[in-house]
């Protein structure tokens, strides 16, 4: 089979075009997104006409508030409706998931447990477990060593290693 292949200039100017074509689509999009809007606050929204005497300003922030309430509480509860679909979405995806067959293991997290608490939790809260090491190691007694007392003046020490018959008694010593 012959293949036609299409020369680069040929595929370089289609890509082009479709660029400017897209280019103009969301330019267009742009601009109706914007109509858009302003119809819908010509519609939704009257003028404001803000009042000369107090009176007639308390009115207009009284009105305001009950507007902002509402606008509020449906807000609370689009939200509300909004959350419960994302839940029932999570549990459908779960249930999809398990009729698969198939189990995405999550992440565990690393635990610091005591080799007490890791037997306890095997074995269950029935089996004491003690695992105190040290219970059963041997009771070893420290033998003191007994040092002479009578360590004596240190400058008499010095004395006698001073000069050269000092220095001969090291020698000696040494020996």
């Amino acid at each position: 089979m012959t293949e036609k292949r299409m020369s680069m200039s040929r595929k370089h100017n289609l890509k082009g075009m479709m660029l400017q074509v897209a280019k103009d689509l969301l330019e267009a999009e742009g601009v109706q997104k914007v109509e858009e809007r302003e119809r819908y606050m010509e519609e939704n929204v009257p003028p404001l006409v803000l009042p000369h005497s107090k009176d007639e300003l308390q009115e207009l922030c009284r009105e305001l508030h009950t507007k902002i309430d509402i606008i509020d509480e449906e807000r609370y509860i689009l939200e509300h409706t909004a959350n419960r679909v994302i839940d029932e979405v999570k549990d459908l995806n779960i249930k999809i998931v398990d009729l698969k067959g198939k189990f995405k293991k999550p992440p565990l997290k690393k635990v610091r447990m005591s080799a007490d608490a890791m037997l306890q939790a095997l074995l269950g809260s029935k089996h004491k477990v003690n695992l105190d090491l040290r219970a059963n190691l041997k009771q070893v007694k420290k033998e003191v060593k007994e040092e002479p007392a009578d360590v004596g003046d240190w400058r008499k020490n010095l004395e006698d290693k001073a000069g050269m018959g000092g220095r001969k008694k090291m020698f000696e010593g040494a020996n």
